[in-house]
């Protein structure tokens, strides 16, 4: 079935989801390392598509940006086509000076001021966590692919242009070494649908050496550690 959102039919998305946030990405992904990639969505431009890996199907499909966009398309993916496993792939800023560009990020816990979680379930939990399992075949992975990777807490804010540093301040206080907009709301669906969730992050900006970061075109296209890493996770 269709939803308002995602025109796809039931069998035409794989039972694993790599998940940026930009469609446009999703599309390049698709396009770069699936064979025959098909789309299955164009419904507000949030495109999605289906090949295959190493012979396995593999969808791609963007989320939009922050926790209410990715928590419709999310929620529709495990909800009515049997997804069991998301893995979103996104792009981050860094507030810790141990992080730099292109850092690859395995995120362990998603930390947040949002009202998401307990607006969509009464769940009063400020911290969101993925999938462990999950993210031991990531690691285990990354270590095979010899790819470093740095695992982190991560901040899902609501808002992107604050008047002040007081979120981000209170996220550094609570452990959090970056910031996105998705992962919290990503693993609070998977967890009340018993699905299994996980977020790769690489560092597109600081916080910290401020004259640096990737441009929107490098951040659609030149991320392959963290693709390859994300593609061979899934088919493990």
């Amino acid at each position: 079935m269709s939803t308002p959102h995602n025109s796809a039919h039931p069998g035409e998305i794989a039972p694993v989801v790599l998940m940026p946030g930009d469609p446009l990405r999703a599309k390049a992904i698709a396009q770069k390392y699936l064979k025959d990639p098909l789309c299955f969505n164009s419904v507000r431009n949030m495109l999605g598509y289906t090949g295959t890996y190493k012979d396995q199907k593999i969808s791609v499909m963007g989320s939009g940006m922050g926790m209410p966009s990715i928590g419709i398309y999310s929620y529709e993916l495990f909800h009515f086509y049997n997804v069991e496993k998301i893995l979103r792939v996104g792009s981050c800023g860094a507030y810790s000076p141990d992080l730099y560009l292109r850092d690859v990020l395995l995120i362990d816990s998603a930390w947040s001021e949002s009202s998401y979680a307990k607006s969509q379930s009464n769940d009063p939990r400020s911290i969101q966590f993925p999938d462990t399992e999950f993210n031991q075949i990531i690691n285990q992975t990354a270590q095979h692919l010899e790819i470093p990777l740095k695992h982190i807490r991560i901040h899902s804010s609501d808002v992107f242009y604050h008047e002040d540093d007081k979120a981000a301040c209170l996220a550094q206080k609570n452990g959090c070494s970056a910031v996105e907009m998705e992962s919290f709301a990503l693993f609070h669906n998977a967890d009340i649908l018993g699905k299994k969730a996980a977020c790769l992050c690489t560092v597109s900006d600081s916080f910290v050496y401020t004259d640096k970061e990737l441009t929107s075109q490098e951040r659609e296209q030149d991320m392959d550690a963290m693709i390859r890493l994300a593609l061979e996770s899934v088919i493990r």
